[in-house]
């Protein structure tokens, strides 16, 4: 970008550099014309995922003896991120094979570290994320499988509101309804659902339950904005690599704890095996491919998208926690997600899509010495960004969704 201008790699045309509020609008009407190949990911991400997350609070609770957990949770947290950092070397080093001839080696020093210093930023993310995979274990000490994943689902809510303001996403007044009505299909299942008695800390349950919802929400909320804006802020680089330095991130976050654990509770927290069944291995294989599927929601599709499939979750896991361990299914919880099914249907609905609004011309202008610094970090946040300008390119140019 030279002089608030961007020049195209196949014709050189020199086009304004797209503002915030341009790339908003491009995604929007990118969502709107993505093509088959895209819809079979995003169904594949969302029947997957539904699979994975509902899945996860079930295997927590059967991890669980006598109401406790006989293993440390931050082992658990540990193993995971270490079996995705393999996930993410083996798939990197196939991807590095099948490279085509002139492409930048993936393999090289030059590219590892340039791409580290580009993705510095995954290590927010990465921590926020250690601190919400810790804190799934606390909730499973207060409620059901199936209440925390409706609790969860008020994430939705506080990341639409992160996406508008950090990555100037945009939502019309319908979907705005379909949040509110989601927050309303939550409100209904809690209601009468908080247990009795005092937290080891002394206080109410009520008390200890909000403060660890509170953060339960906001913490995972920031961590999945942030990590959609670091993923797609360095859209060209690949995503195995990307996520070697996520998980990498994590791994060290998880083993920071371990240590600091050992330090308080003695030398036997050393020992990460300690107290792990089979079900905490399939917990951690649960953990580590939800965590891989969640990268491709990240890159490829949105943040929204992620949380709204794991909603569809909830009732997998509601009717899977009542046949394993004979949790009642109360009316509140029928009507809770019947709301909430409402409401998602609602928010992707056609009727909801954003329109554009009037401008003079393809491209907006804008004061270039006052917003370059500012949008320039925006250029490849969202798919077919570029597409908001008149320019377009032979169908032989456009480069494939997935990495090859």
């Amino acid at each position: 970008m030279k002089n608030g201008m961007i020049e195209c790699s196949v014709c050189h045309a020199k086009l304004v550099s797209p503002t915030t509020r341009t790339v908003s609008r491009a995604y929007d009407r990118h969502r709107s014309k993505i093509s088959s190949k895209y819809r079979a990911l995003n169904v594949f991400l969302v029947v997957g995922d539904c699979i994975l997350v509902g899945l996860q609070p079930i295997l927590v609770y059967m991890s669980k003896v006598d109401g406790s957990f006989k293993f440390s949770p931050i082992s658990v947290n540990f193993l995971t991120e270490a079996a995705k950092v393999l996930f993410a070397i083996i798939m990197l080093l196939f991807q590095a094979r099948h490279q085509k001839v002139g492409e930048k080696p993936l393999l090289s020093v030059s590219t590892f570290v340039q791409a580290a210093r580009n993705n510095v930023l995954l290590a927010v993310p990465a921590l926020l994320y250690a601190i919400n995979n810790y804190l799934k274990f606390i909730m499973q000490l207060y409620f059901n499988p199936a209440t925390v994943k409706m609790l969860s689902n008020l994430k939705v809510l506080v990341i639409a509101v992160l996406l508008k303001i950090i990555m100037r996403r945009r939502f019309s007044v319908i979907q705005w309804e379909a949040l509110a009505l989601l927050l309303i299909g939550i409100s209904v299942n809690q209601l009468r659902s908080l247990p009795e008695g005092r937290t080891a800390m002394g206080l109410p349950v009520a008390t200890g339950v909000y403060l660890y919802t509170l953060i339960f929400v906001t913490v995972p909320s920031l961590a999945s904005v942030y990590n959609e804006y670091a993923l797609k802020s360095q859209f060209e680089t690949s995503i195995y690599l990307q996520n070697l330095f996520l998980y990498g991130y994590g791994a060290i976050f998880n083993f920071l704890a371990i240590l600091g654990t050992a330090i308080f509770k003695g030398p036997s927290s050393l020992d990460i095996l300690q107290g792990h069944s089979k079900a905490t291995m399939f917990l951690i294989c649960n953990n580590a491919a939800q965590g891989i599927l969640s990268s491709f929601f990240f890159k490829y599709a949105d943040t929204i998208l992620k949380k709204y499939s794991s909603t569809v979750a909830t009732i997998f896991t509601g009717i899977a926690s009542a046949a394993l361990f004979g949790h009642t299914l109360t009316m509140n919880f029928i009507l809770g997600i019947s709301i909430v099914f409402i409401s998602m249907h609602q928010f992707f609905s056609p009727l909801s899509k954003v329109k554009d609004e009037p401008q003079n011309g393809n491209l907006e202008i804008v004061d270039i010495q006052n917003h370059r610094s500012k949008d320039s970090s925006f250029l490849n946040m969202a798919a077919g960004a570029n597409e908001d300008a008149s320019h377009r390119i032979g169908s032989n140019e456009k480069e494939p969704l997935l990495p090859a």
